[in-house]
């Protein structure tokens, strides 16, 4: 008998079968995982808050511009267009470019920060077509004509100045106001600008209005022959008068030169608290509160054939002048402190 036969007939034998391997444990290092029972494990599944969906990546950011770098790469834009005479001028010299870029944002310094000027009625303004703004003159210097060139470019558009002889006879000066849209006070070049749809400031007090004393501040002086209101009934453009208030305490005048004036061949030499005692720092205006009023348009295109009848345009003249004093005391009113916020 063979050893397997003799193994055969050994009872159990034939049922004998090797244990199974138990199944490996999971491990952290030396330390086995602990299996969770099946009921908890379905238990957690289903009271488990379903995945987020995956955030899509932000995008990333362009890279910031830098600010100085575009302001300097403008400026030299804008030197080279100078250089090479690559900008536009009307018939009387008005550079807009010249004057956006360099006028405004010096004045707008002045109109914003130093004066705080606030305005009222900007709406009685035309928004296009023609228009004559007549306003009160003060001041010494006539810096309530430039404060008006920025309120008006504020809100609408620009402002076309009738200036003095005077203005237009100084070297220099001359070429700076006709680029900055100014011409010669007349009813010719007046009626050419308002025929064209422009809108045209005038002062009728003139120099009269911004050599007053400072006793006389806010009485509107004498509109002298009424030119501007011939100019605007022949063109039929409406005439929006503007009161402004705060200029006369920017270089308050005590005192006239009159014989110093004479020598100088200008039409008043002021002493104010700071010139000339101060020399060259009395031209620095006191920091006045500035409002601005545009009243109500007064219409002319229905006058038109009285532009030569001289009571017509006297007492226009006088509606004017009328309209304007009683929107100053209104002004001063609501601006009892001339240096208020």
């Amino acid at each position: 008998m063979s050893q397997d036969e003799f193994r055969d007939v050994l009872p159990g034998t034939a049922e004998f079968r090797l244990p199974e391997p138990s199944p490996p444990k999971k491990m952290n290092g030396r330390r086995p995982i602990p299996e969770k029972p099946d009921e908890q494990v379905a238990k957690l599944e289903s009271t488990a808050e379903p995945a987020a969906a995956p955030e899509p990546a932000a995008e990333a950011e362009p890279a910031a511009i830098d600010v100085w770098d575009r302001r300097v790469a403008d400026g030299l834009a804008f030197l080279r267009r100078r250089l090479a005479g690559a900008y536009e001028v009307d018939e009387f010299g008005f550079d807009p470019e010249l004057t956006e870029a360099v006028f405004h944002p010096l004045l707008r310094v002045l109109y914003r920060d130093w004066f705080r000027t606030e305005v009222f009625g900007a709406e009685n303004v035309p928004v296009d077509g023609p228009g004559l703004v007549v306003g009160n003159h003060s001041g010494t210097l006539a810096l309530d004509a430039l404060m008006l060139t920025v309120a008006l470019r504020e809100n609408h558009r620009h402002l076309r100045l009738l200036g003095a002889d005077l203005v237009f006879r100084v070297p220099g000066m001359s070429e700076l106001a006709r680029a900055a849209g100014a011409t010669v006070a007349c009813n010719p070049d007046a009626e050419r600008l308002m025929t064209g749809g422009q809108l045209v400031g005038v002062f009728p007090e003139g120099f009269k209005g911004i050599g007053k004393k400072f006793a006389d501040r806010y009485k509107l002086q004498r509109f002298g022959r009424g030119g501007f209101v011939s100019a605007a009934l022949r063109t039929g453009t409406p005439i929006v008068p503007v009161a402004i208030v705060g200029a006369e305490e920017i270089y308050p005048i005590l005192a006239d030169l009159k014989p110093l004036a004479r020598l100088l061949g200008v039409p008043y030499f002021p002493v104010t608290p700071t010139f000339p005692w101060l020399g060259p720092l009395g031209l620095i205006p006191l920091p006045s509160k500035w409002l601005i009023q545009f009243c109500p348009p007064i219409p002319t295109a229905h006058l038109t054939e009285f532009a030569d009848d001289p009571l017509v345009v006297y007492n226009l003249a006088d509606q004017v002048r009328e309209t304007i004093q009683a929107s100053l005391h209104e002004l001063l009113q609501k601006r009892p402190d001339p240096f208020a916020r």
